[in-house]
């Protein structure tokens, strides 16, 4: 079974993906929702590495948003109905960005992932961390 720490930087990414395909409907400009897709894209793949760590140590896959990411984006929508689509879809991003960033440093300076687990972690971590430095370059560039 995988450590709990694990599990929930799947979950995570997981909703990560769900973030950027509602960005992606969010937004207008044709360039951002392209970039929006291929970040998709990347992180879709991150979610596959994941969720194949998940299935060789015998636990389920993530199929569904946790509960918290749910609520989260539930909020988002709500708040985020009221802007710019492109300024809302890049702030969502950016947020969203930094959240799992931070999620993933925290779990690889902890001593609670196994060692193939820390190695699909410091994988997926390369492509989260440009997903966060995407993250604030859009933001800059539509605030």
């Amino acid at each position: 079974m995988a450590t709990t720490v694990f599990k929930s930087l799947t979950d995570t990414t997981f909703d990560s993906v769900q973030g950027y395909r509602q960005a992606g409907e969010k937004a207008d400009n044709p360039q951002l929702k392209q970039a929006l897709h291929q970040r998709c894209s990347q992180r879709e793949n991150t979610l596959r590495q994941m969720n194949a760590e998940l299935e060789r140590q015998g636990d389920d896959l993530v199929t569904k948003g946790t509960m918290a990411g749910e609520v989260h984006q539930m909020w988002q929508s709500i708040t985020s109905a009221f802007e710019n689509g492109d300024e809302a879809a890049s702030k969502r991003v950016e947020e969203g960005e930094d959240y799992i960033k931070g999620k993933f440093q925290e779990a690889l300076e902890s001593n609670q992932l196994e060692a193939q687990e820390r190695a699909v972690v410091e994988q997926a971590y390369n492509e989260i961390c440009q997903g966060e430095r995407f993250g604030d370059l859009i933001s800059k560039q539509y605030d």
